[in-house]
């Protein structure tokens, strides 16, 4: 069994080093709460890549909750959105368009605030009360065993 030396250095990591700084990350989720798309952000000179952005969200939870936050900021911002393309829109259709991927957009980022309302209702025959029948399986077995 070989000893450990004592001089040993430890190893170095393997990969590229982090480009995380809270700075980069507070300017992305700003970016994002005032209504840009993280592909449009991170093509910016200066700005992170995507995958980088991902990497960081994967690697430090501490930051899933500004992240979350500020996609819902970003639905907000596509509300706004909506309301000025309606408002100033010359082309009925393009405007239609629009308005329809910004609200799909905001009904899946903040969806309990824009997003669809589901409920599901269970009902028996003709709307009825439900009927619980409960068998007593023990019972049913006595009965087979006894049956010719």
């Amino acid at each position: 069994m070989a000893a450990i030396r004592k001089d040993a250095k430890p190893k170095a990591k393997m990969g590229r080093p982090s480009s995380y700084t809270k700075e980069a990350f507070a300017e992305v989720c700003r970016q994002l709460g005032e209504g840009e798309s993280l592909t449009q952000i991170c093509l910016k000179p200066g700005m992170p890549s995507r995958p980088a952005v991902q990497r960081w969200l994967d690697e430090r939870a501490e930051l899933r909750a500004e992240y979350v936050r500020a996609r819902e900021l970003q639905a907000d911002a596509y509300v706004d959105q909506m309301l000025r393309i309606a408002d100033t829109a010359s082309d009925a259709g393009l405007a239609r368009v629009q308005v329809e991927a910004r609200k799909w957009a905001a009904s899946k980022l903040h969806w309990k605030k824009y997003g669809d309302k589901v409920t599901q209702e269970i009902s028996g025959p003709e709307g009825g009360p439900v009927q619980v029948v409960t068998t007593d399986w023990n019972a049913l077995r006595a009965a087979m065993k006894k049956a010719p």
